[in-house]
């Protein structure tokens, strides 16, 4: 009786084979940050744009007072 459930053991340590469920995992993990970061972009690009064009126009007026 005591190697019958030994070998049941066995056989359930041996079928938890998990690397494909964790491939998956970071997988998902890993187009989630992607998608993140393309909102994040369409969110702030116009504003992050806005910011560098003022810069580079008082970069070139020579840095004034209205800078």
């Amino acid at each position: 009786m005591l190697e019958f459930l030994r070998i049941m053991l066995d056989v359930r340590t041996e079928d938890r084979d998990e690397r494909g469920a964790s491939a998956v995992e970071y997988g998902l993990l890993i187009a989630g940050i992607a998608a993140l970061i393309v909102v994040v972009v369409f969110a702030f690009g116009g504003v992050v744009g806005d910011i560098f064009s003022d810069t580079s126009s008082c970069i070139s007026a020579g840095g004034g007072a209205s800078c």
